[in-house]
């Protein structure tokens, strides 16, 4: 790839009020670099990292997106480098006293029109994907399990050709933990929920040792999944065990598995695409490898993509506790009920709770990747990450592992761990995964397409064939906001459509991982 040609000395002040602003020049700048404004660089500064505008004495504010997001540990002279060891972190806001569904914006017209080419469920849900996925109910069957999707995928998929893939959901769950204790619950609806996606057509299949806690009627108990034979009558939960005494042999389990397959095979290869409303559309946002940009220029572009889709009708989920417990009181004043301000709340006094229970806090968040790439603190992420949720009302929340029963826009508690969080998000039923880097990451999902967005320009021009859409344009000046979260609105419909994304080009898929905030035994 052509490398950029230098450009002038450029930087990005987010408010009018802040006293500093981050360098946005590929590489960063030297000291003694003269800026628009006539202020000289003390220090080199790296892209993305922070510059002071103004003298600041030692205890001072330090703002940025007009919000304080650390105070002076010492005096830091205009056109230093601000980093994170020159900042003392604010306390967490306190969760009471907070603005309660205050913000009332003004209602957008509906955004008519926009359709896509989907798969439509029994239970009125919408896939992307035509997928066979295999349910494991413990660790302990996932080679088993592995072995036989190699097998499926060679000798049974070719003979179906409306079906897209066959994935074992495998996870670390299942046995040596406290299945009886109160967070148990958590990632026991995650796996049963995940088995429901949208993108599986109502197919469900499961792999079970014999011998583990948790077990297939605990997992899926009777009532609990409309379960079809082929003329449409109610039968039981197909369960493949490899315990029971007819399987002889490694093989006999294998072929267990692929009979098995094979009849939902032949169902769900029935299936075909057909004409939907865009407001099938249920979309996880999330950001990885974050950096000082992912605030300025890729959440932002995201942040306006929500809004269209909330405006057509679909939902949209944003997650991360972390990285929204600094906008907390931005949060529940955009809650449409007082109701819903407080299941914010709820979740949010839930996780300190639980943070407090490893004596940690919200601070641990942050990774060396991050701070690399310019973010001093969580309380700077944070009002970084919290703006992929548009301007929206906000209409709903759900607990960890919980199932969407709305449209809208949904704040889906969950960690911020890239691949718990986007677990969590497929276990509520995402169609649709959007995610967001700076620093870069290859993260993929085997069950939903995931849209990866390019902070900066040259992230995107070196992991040319892995990010989708290249959000540095902002930052450059050759794009909008708008003109880049219209870009994502129409290349998701186009996705869900059927295109293929880069992670889905080069199958680059992460391990599911569930949620346990309950003891390993």
């Amino acid at each position: 790839m052509d490398q950029p040609a230098a450009r002038p000395p450029h930087t990005i002040r987010m408010h009018d009020a802040d006293n500093v602003a981050i360098v946005a020049n590929d590489g960063g700048l030297p000291a003694g670099t003269v800026l628009p404004e006539g202020l000289v660089l003390k220090d080199h500064v790296p892209q993305g990292h922070k510059v002071a505008l103004v003298d600041l004495a030692e205890g001072a504010v330090v703002r940025r997106y007009d919000v304080p997001i650390g105070y002076a540990a010492k005096p830091i002279a205009a056109g230093s480098w601000v980093h994170e060891k020159l900042l003392r972190m604010p306390d967490a806001r306190e969760l009471d006293n907070l603005p309660i569904a205050t913000v009332k914006p003004p209602a957008q017209p509906p955004l008519e029109g926009y359709t896509f080419e989907g798969y439509r469920n029994a239970d009125g849900s919408v896939g992307t994907r035509n997928i066979l996925a295999i349910t494991t109910t413990v660790q302990c069957v996932a080679g088993v399990v592995d072995f036989a999707v190699k097998r499926i995928k060679a000798e049974l998929l070719p003979k179906y050709p409306n079906v897209d893939d066959v994935v074992g959901l495998e996870h670390t769950y299942g046995c040596g933990v406290a299945i009886d204790a109160p967070d148990a619950i958590i990632p026991i609806r995650t796996l049963r929920n995940i088995s429901l996606n949208p993108n599986f057509g109502g197919e469900v299949m499961v792999v079970s040792l014999g011998c583990e806690k948790l077990q297939p009627d605990r997992l899926l108990p009777p009532g609990s999944i409309p379960i079809t034979d082929q003329r449409g009558e109610d039968t039981e939960l197909d369960v493949v065990c490899l315990q029971d005494a007819e399987h002889v042999g490694f093989l006999s389990m294998i072929d267990s598995v692929l009979e098995s397959a094979e009849m939902h095979l032949e169902r769900l290869n029935r299936r075909r695409r057909e004409t939907v409303p865009a407001s099938e559309l249920v979309v996880g946002v999330q950001c990885g490898g974050s950096d000082a940009f992912s605030g300025v220029t890729a959440n932002p572009a995201v942040g306006f993509c929500t809004d269209l889709l909330v405006r057509a009708g679909a939902t949209v989920m944003f997650s991360e506790v972390t990285e929204v417990r600094d906008g907390i009181d931005q949060l529940t004043s955009r809650a449409t009920t007082p109701e819903v301000a407080e299941a914010m709340i709820r979740e949010m006094a839930w996780y300190d709770a639980y943070l407090n229970k490893g004596r940690v806090d919200r601070s641990a968040n942050t990774t060396p990747g991050n701070k690399k790439g310019g973010l001093s603190n969580i309380v700077e992420k944070a009002m970084g990450s919290i703006v992929k949720s548009g301007s929206s009302p906000i209409s709903g929340v759900l607990s960890p592992g919980d199932k969407l029963a709305q449209r809208g826009l949904i704040y889906a508690a969950t960690p911020a761990s890239d691949f718990i969080c986007g677990t969590l998000q497929l276990a509520a039923g995402m169609n649709l995964h959007v995610f967001t880097t700076g620093r870069g990451t290859p993260y993929g999902l085997a069950e939903v397409p995931v849209i990866k967005v390019a902070t900066r320009t040259d992230l995107a021009r070196r992991w040319h064939d892995l990010m989708d859409v290249n959000a540095g344009r902002i930052a450059d000046g050759d794009a909008t906001i708008a003109d880049v979260g219209w870009e994502m609105f129409r290349l998701m419909l186009d996705v869900a459509s059927g295109k293929k994304t880069w992670a889905e080009q080069w199958k680059l898929h992460n391990a599911l991982v569930l949620f346990n905030p309950a003891p390993v035994t």
